[in-house]
């Protein structure tokens, strides 16, 4: 029998009217808003402007959510095209499946886009939003608590999660590795966050960090998983798209450290139109002196013809 265990919620939807409020969606929309929150805080204390962070999301964000979706189908196709399954589900983004290698990577080329439209570079901003991503996925984890999916192995500790009986799933306890990873998150960001402050980390290499360590915890909480999965090697595919990924964000963070030390002075350009306005304003200055200048003339040449109306008198 078990004393003490994590409770699952008996369902992953809560009807409020004729609106359905899907638990899993709910946490995903939490965490966008954290991170975006918390990156505009980050970018105006580099020296950014207020509402930047939010206009490049409106490209990051839509990318990643794609990107997560496209990689979680392709890496889990038997899911939705094998026989007996039905392809439609692939869109039901509401049901779960995001998969966080692919949010990251096409949510870069969003952010990309965006950077390059207000003439950002891409590394600073990264560095703005890279603790506030660790913070949205540490509240984006708890979607699959609300779904009962990606716990891990059974188990009888105190702090066992509690599955129900349903499709693909048997009734026991298992090991919330969602709540590792929650948990692990909210670490890495608060790690990413000292280093940042303790370092002047600059050019790439706070996100760097953050990735690092996001992949040194995913590896091992994904070994713990006993969802459904390929394997290469007798790993999990995603303990070696983490290791991959582990290995390029530190080779990233040592070469940018060496070729690019120091942190950005500027991150975000002037506008064109307060440059227009400073242009006018030493123009107008210009102007003035001219005006100064042309009246010391006349003054010169009145004095002038006074002093030779004397001589002649």
């Amino acid at each position: 029998m078990d004393l003490a265990y994590i409770p699952s919620p008996s369902t992953g939807v809560i009807e409020l009217g004729p609106i359905p409020l899907r638990g899993y969606a709910f946490c995903i929309i939490i965490g966008v808003f954290v991170a975006v929150w918390y990156g505009n805080k980050r970018w105006v204390a580099r020296g950014g402007k207020a509402g930047t962070v939010a206009d490049i999301a409106v490209w990051a964000v839509p990318f990643g959510l794609v990107g997560g979706r496209l990689y979680h189908v392709v890496t889990d196709y038997q899911l939705y095209f094998s026989e007996g399954q039905n392809w439609v589900d692939a869109f039901k983004i509401w049901e779960g499946g995001l998969g966080i290698w692919g949010a990251v990577a096409l949510g870069a080329v969003g952010a990309w886009i965006g950077c390059r439209r207000r003439g950002i570079p891409l590394p600073a901003w990264a560095d703005a939003m890279a603790p506030g991503l660790a913070f949205a996925q540490a509240i984006g984890r708890w979607g699959n608590w609300f779904n009962q999916e990606l716990y891990g192995r059974p188990t009888d500790v105190p702090w066992a999660l509690k599955i129900s009986e349903g499709v693909n799933r048997e009734a026991g306890t298992y090991h919330p590795t969602f709540l590792y990873e929650s948990l692990w998150c909210v670490g890495a960001a608060l790690l990413v966050i000292w280093a940042d402050r303790r370092f002047k980390l600059g050019h790439g290499r706070v996100f760097a960090l953050y990735v690092a360590l996001y992949c040194a915890g995913r590896g091992w909480i994904e070994y713990m998983r006993v969802d459904e999965a390929h394997h290469v090697l007798g790993l999990r595919l995603n303990v070696w798209t983490s290791i991959v990924v582990f290995v390029c964000a530190v080779a990233y963070f040592v070469i940018s450290a060496k070729m690019r030390p120091g942190r950005e002075e500027v991150v975000e350009p002037v506008s064109l139109e307060k440059s227009g306005s400073s242009d006018t304003s030493d123009s107008g200055s210009g102007d003035g002196a001219g005006s100064d200048d042309g009246a010391d003339a006349a003054a010169e040449d009145s004095a002038g013809h006074r002093a030779d109306a004397e001589a002649k008198d």
